[in-house]
């Protein structure tokens, strides 16, 4: 058995799991940055300085510093670290900066 959901990548948790909220709670997270998906910009190479909690980013090409070696990921800020989540097809993303889907 896996230790990933097939389609959104989120964590399972294993049988006799120690600390099973911990698993639990980045699957919310996880959960709740794509449903109903927003980001404050696409296309974006630089992370903000400070990152804000909970912001989603659509990454662009030649991604740079934290977010380098995840091109057209998405970042997602939270827990004061980055997640990054690959679009699967079928995903759509409201881009908060130029109000466009």
């Amino acid at each position: 058995m896996s230790d990933i959901s097939p389609k959104l990548n989120l964590p399972l948790i294993a049988p006799s799991q120690a600390l099973k909220h911990v698993t639990h709670n980045e699957a919310l997270l996880r959960l709740d940055a794509i449903t109903q998906l927003s980001v404050e910009a696409l296309g974006v190479t630089t992370p903000p300085n400070p990152p804000v909690e909970g912001a989603c980013y659509g990454l662009g090409l030649a991604a740079q510093g934290e977010w380098a070696g995840h091109d057209g990921d998405i970042a997602l800020f939270f827990n004061a670290g980055w997640q990054f989540l690959t679009p699967q097809p079928g995903w759509r993303a409201w881009d908060i900066s130029t109000a466009q889907l």
